[in-house]
């Protein structure tokens, strides 16, 4: 099992200078990622008065102060981004921190204030087509070959957009939904990775155990026997203990877990203040 540091686009972490020292505190103190959210505002009630950065430009900073950690945002709203710029801040992104990038994906949210606020789709069948599109757009466009594309929401005409990515044939791609929604992780199967959450434990909160089997269970069943020996990542997250942390991830690792996702509970404003993130990072990862 692999350990990352999880945090949001605004509060503290607006300020790509703050979020550059929290990727060199994680790197020295021996973490294996670092991910960023991607909203615009969140909650228009909750963050009302916040400022909040552009993840790019956050994980820029972070890689320019990093040599080793894993770097990406948690998640991508595809549905909210046009694929040919997408591709090209990923793209920039994997050369400029030699080949570090994971992309999280996902759909999306809140669907109202995120997208609504700005006159976007807000039907969340329509924007989940814009994903699937999307998604498969990125991938053409990060192998470097020229790109022919006539779908439902997106073109693409004679385009070929260099470099390509570091990694190849492309940046892991990993996929976000609740579980036991099974329409997420039917996508998320097809890809390279899945970051459930669930609707009986929240970001933040450790999934229960039989909660989590059931879905790698229901992953390796789409996946097939021919998947067996391909590499998978399944991460989970939540707030741990120093000093009594074991009995949290063990049994999650045991169930097929690959990452475990340092976040701080959504509630009180610890999760987007620097001083109680930086404490947790510099205690250093679980060990197992």
């Amino acid at each position: 099992m692999r350990f990352s540091v999880n945090i949001p686009n605004f509060g503290d972490f607006a300020d790509a200078r703050t979020v550059a020292r929290v990727a060199t505190a994680a790197e020295q103190a021996g973490w294996d990622g670092l991910f960023i959210w991607d909203h615009v505002v969140h909650s228009k009630k909750q963050r009302a008065g916040q400022a909040f950065g552009d993840p790019w430009m956050l994980l820029t900073a972070a890689a320019l102060a990093t040599s080793r950690i894993k770097l990406g945002p948690l998640v991508t709203p595809v549905a909210r981004r046009r694929p040919e710029q997408l591709a090209r801040q990923v793209a920039t992104l994997d050369a400029m921190s030699g080949g570090r990038v994971i992309f999280g994906a996902g759909l999306g949210g809140p669907i109202e204030d995120e997208f609504g606020s700005f006159g976007d789709e807000t039907d969340p069948k329509v924007l989940a087509e814009r994903l699937d599109e999307g998604l498969d757009l990125l991938a053409q466009y990060w192998s470097g070959e020229t790109v022919n594309h006539q779908g439902r929401h997106y073109r693409a005409d004679e385009v070929a957009l260099l470099p390509a990515t570091v990694q190849q044939p492309r940046p892991p791609v990993w996929i976000a939904g609740y579980w036991p929604r099974k329409a997420p992780m039917r996508r998320a199967a097809r890809w390279d990775g899945a970051v459930p959450l669930f609707l009986h434990a929240n970001h933040g909160v450790a999934p229960p155990i039989e909660e989590l089997r059931e879905l790698i269970g229901y992953l390796r069943e789409l996946r097939g026997e021919e998947a067996a020996g391909t590499p998978y990542d399944v991460i989970v997250g939540g707030v741990t203990d120093p000093a009594d942390h074991r009995g949290v991830i063990e049994p999650l690792a045991e169930a097929g877990a690959t990452w475990w996702d340092e976040r701080q509970l959504i509630r009180g404003d610890d999760f987007y203040r620097l001083d109680p993130v930086l404490r947790r990072i510099e205690q250093g990862p679980p060990t197992l």
